[in-house]
């Protein structure tokens, strides 16, 4: 039976290494609806938001080396489809410390 399940995923300490922002199940589709990226360290940063087709290291990116001034929030409002297996990633240019909240419909087929 289908179903539609607003959902949050948060995420605490990004950093420089791949950080799964949301993963993708079979049989899902996620609506992103909004990721809020706050800079928490007190030092500006750049970091990449990218879809990590099915799960399999190709990745598609979103925002490439995207400017966060220190202690600001960047906010992506424009709606984002991922389904399935795919997954929703981050990363930072340098160890940082960035949160980010990820507000998404979940739907199951």
């Amino acid at each position: 039976m289908a179903s539609e399940v607003f959902a949050v995923s948060h995420t605490a300490g990004v950093t420089n290494s791949e950080s799964v922002l949301l993963n993708g199940v079979n049989g899902h589709t996620y609506v992103i609806l909004s990721i809020m990226i706050c800079e928490t360290a007190g030092a500006a940063e750049t970091f990449d938001l990218y879809v990590d087709d099915g799960g399999g290291g190709t990745d598609y990116e979103i925002y490439s080396d995207q400017a966060l001034a220190a202690n600001a929030t960047f906010e992506h409002t424009s709606k984002l489809v991922i389904v399935d297996e795919d997954h929703l990633c981050a990363a930072t240019a340098s160890s940082a410390n960035v949160d980010i909240v990820v507000s998404y419909l979940d739907i199951t087929r």
